[in-house]
C-alpha cells in the first residue's frame, strides 16, 4: 500500500493504512498534458435532510477528474477508477497500464480517474477544520460518484455518456475498493457494475490480522526471531522490569523513547505497524516492482555471518531471561540503527515528527497543513487499528492495542462547534453496507491470499466459503498481495501467469456483463423498473 505518499507529514514516514494502487512515475506521455484535469461542480452535502450533517450547506465544490478516450468507440462503456486517498494526478499511470487500460482496450471503453473529495485538487473548503470534515463520510463520497456518473462530460468525445444510458463500471483498490462496492450496492439504478479489488468491506476497531500473512508466508527464521524478541520484551513489560526495558531500548539507540509503545512501534517499522513506517514492508511487495526492503530486513535479521560485535549483543540481556540468549537481537538492532533511525535526522526521536506519539501542538500543525484527512476517516468510520493479537505469537508487541491509535485520534481531532469524533470508530456505519455479506449484481470481488488486509476483504478467512457466478463474480489470487490486479503491462500475455489469468478473467467477466446491458432494468430504490427505456424516459 508505498512509499507513494504520506498521509501524515511525519518526516519521510510511509502510511501503513489500507490504500489503493501505488501511483507510478509520470511518463513522458503524461508529462505533456495528455491528461488535463477537468472538474465538475458537485454538492458538498448530498443529504440536506439528514441529521448527521450540520450546518447544512447548499454550496458545491469542484471535483476533478482525468480521462483517456484513445480506446473509446461509440456505445462503449465508461470505466471509473476511484482515486481513493491520494490525488488524481498521482493515479495517471493507471490509464496507461493496468486493469483499466486492459479493459478499455478490450471493450472500446473510456477510462476516467476521479479524485475523492478532500484529496488532491478536490477539497471542498479552503481550510480543513474538524467542523468541515463532517462532510467526509462514505455516504457523501459514494454519492459523489453516482452524481458524477449522471452529470459528467468528456470534452472532445461526442454523445452523451452519462449513466444509466451508458454502462458505467467502477474500479477501486483497498479503501477505493470498498467504496466501489458501496456505490454499486447503493446506486443500482445508476451504476451498472464494479470491481472491488482488496476492498476493505468489513471492518473492526482493532485489526491484528494484518500480521497473519507475514506469520504464515514470511521467511520462517526471520519471523521466529522477531516473535521471540517480542515475547521477551513483553515479558519484561509484564514484570515491570524498567531497568531491563531501558537496557533494551539502549541496544536499539532508542533510550529517549519513554513510552514503551513508541519504542515497540519504532522497532516494528520494517514489518508494518500502526499508521506509518519509513521503509517498504510486506504490504508493498508487488509482482511488478522490485520492492525488496522487506526481504533485505529479514536477510539482515537472520545474517549468520554477522561480525562478532553484532552477535555478542544477543547475550547482552540474557541476565534478564534466565541466561537465554536473544537470538538475532544484534542483527535486528543494527538494522534499526542503520536504516530506521536516520529517517529522523535531527535525532529528536521522541518528537511527533519522528517516532513519538506527538502532542496537541504537533497534531494542530498537521490539521492546519491538511494532512489528517485519511486519519479522520479511520477515526470516525473505518477503524482497522493495527494491534497485536490477543493470543498466540506476535510480530508486534502486545503493548500496542487499539488505544494507541485512538489516542492519536483524540489528539488530532479536538471537538469543534458542530462536529466531533466518536469515542471509538463507528464501524457500524461502514459495515451497514453488508460487511462480509455485501453483494450486488455485477459486483466482482478480487483479493490476494497474501494481502495483509485480506481479513477485511470479501475472501477473508473469517468469512463464509465463497462461490463465484457471472452475476456475483469472485476471484482469489493465489500468491497475490494487495490489489495486485490493478497493475499491468501493455503486453498482457507477457505478465506472470497468475496475474495474466486474473486479467483474462476480469476481461471475460466484464464482457459478459456488457452483453447483457441492453436488457438491463435498473433498480430504483430497491425496486426494479419494468423497462429500461421507461427508466430513461425514452419512448
Amino acid at each position: 500500500m508505498l512509499p507513494f505518499f504520506s498521509l501524515l507529514a511525519m518526516a519521510s514516514l510511509v502510511s501503513a493504512r489500507p490504500r489503493g494502487p501505488a501511483p507510478g512515475h509520470l511518463s513522458s506521455r503524461q508529462s505533456d498534458n495528455t491528461y488535463p484535469a477537468y472538474s465538475i461542480d458537485v454538492p458538498i452535502d448530498h443529504f440536506p435532510q439528514s441529521d448527521r450533517y450540520r450546518p447544512h450547506t447548499n454550496e458545491t465544490f469542484k471535483q476533478h477528474y482525468y480521462f483517456d478516450s484513445s480506446y473509446y468507440k461509440p456505445g462503449g462503456p465508461v470505466f471509473l477508477y476511484i482515486g481513493g486517498e491520494t490525488s488524481g494526478e498521482s493515479r495517471l499511470s493507471n490509464l496507461e497500464t493496468g486493469i483499466i487500460q486492459i479493459l478499455m482496450n478490450e471493450t472500446g471503453g473510456l477510462g476516467v480517474i476521479i479524485e475523492n473529495r478532500y484529496y488532491g485538487l478536490s477539497v471542498p473548503f479552503e481550510n480543513i477544520t474538524i467542523d468541515n470534515l463532517a462532510y467526509l463520510t462514505n455516504e457523501q463520497t459514494i454519492a459523489d460518484f453516482a452524481y458524477f456518473a449522471q452529470h459528467a462530460t468528456f470534452p472532445g468525445v461526442s454523445g452523451n455518456l452519462t449513466a444509466p444510458g451508458t454502462p458505467w463500471i467502477l474500479y477501486g483498490g483497498s479503501l477505493a475498493g470498498a467504496q466501489t462496492a458501496f456505490t454499486v450496492k447503493t446506486y443500482p439504478d445508476i451504476v451498472y457494475g464494479g470491481i472491488s479489488s482488496s476492498g476493505v468491506i468489513h471492518v473492526a476497531v482493532e485489526y491484528p490480522e494484518w500480521y497473519s500473512p507475514v506469520q504464515k508466508f514470511g521467511p520462517s527464521d526471520c519471523v521466529q526471531s522477531i516473535n521471540d524478541i517480542v515475547d521477551k520484551f513483553d515479558s519484561l513489560v509484564a514484570a515491570n522490569n524498567t531497568k531491563a526495558i531501558q537496557d533494551l531500548k539502549a541496544v536499539f539507540g532508542l533510550e529517549s523513547l519513554t513510552d514503551d509503545r513508541d519504542f515497540a512501534k519504532t522497532i516494528n517499522y520494517p514489518i508494518g505497524n500502526p499508521w506509518d513506517y519509513p521503509t517498504d514492508t510486506w504490504q508493498e511487495l508487488s509482482w511488478q516492482d522490485q520492492n525488496t526492503q522487506f526481504w533485505q530486513f529479514c536477510g539482515n535479521v537472520t545474517d549468520i555471518d554477522a561480525p562478532e560485535n553484532v552477535t555478542a549483543v544477543d547475550l547482552k540481556l540474557a541476565k534478564y531471561t534466565s541466561g537465554e540468549a536473544w537470538e538475532n537481537l544484534g542483527n535486528y538492532a543494527r538494522y534499526i540503527k542503520e536504516v530506521i533511525l536516520p529517517t529522523c535526522p535531527d535525532g529528536d526521536y521522541a518528537s511527533g515528527d519522528c517516532f513519538g506519539q506527538g502532542d496537541e501542538a504537533f497534531w494542530a500543525e498537521q490539521m492546519e497543513a491538511g494532512n489528517l484527512v485519511y486519519l479522520y476517516s479511520t477515526c470516525t468510520e473505518m477503524g482497522l487499528f493495527q494491534a497485536a493479537p490477543k493470543q498466540g505469537k506476535s510480530l508486534l508487541s502486545r503493548v500496542l492495542d487499539g488505544n494507541y491509535t485512538q489516542e492519536q485520534c483524540n489528539l488530532a481531532f479536538p471537538p469543534g462547534r458542530y462536529n466531533s469524533i466518536p469515542s471509538s470508530p463507528n464501524i457500524d456505519l461502514w459495515n451497514s453496507y453488508g460487511g462480509y455479506d455485501l453483494q450486488a449484481d455485477r459486483l466482482a470481488f478480487v483479493d490476494g491470499n497474501q494481502d495483509p488486509w485480506l481479513d477485511a476483504c470479501y475472501h477473508s478467512n473469517l468469512a463464509p466459503q465463497r462461490y463465484s457466478s457471472d452475476l456475483h463474480p469472485a476471484y482469489l489470487i493465489v500468491d497475490g498481495g494487495h490489489h495486485w490486479d490493478s497493475y499491468g503491462i501493455l503486453d498482457v500475455p507477457d505478465e506472470p501467469q497468475f496475474i495474466r489469468e486474473t486479467h483474462y478473467w476480469q476481461v471475460r467477466t466484464v464482457k459478459k456483463w456488457l452483453r447483457q446491458f441492453s436488457s438491463w432494468t435498473p433498480a430504483k430504490n430497491g425496486t426494479l423498473v419494468t423497462r429500461r427505456d421507461d427508466f430513461l424516459g425514452l419512448p
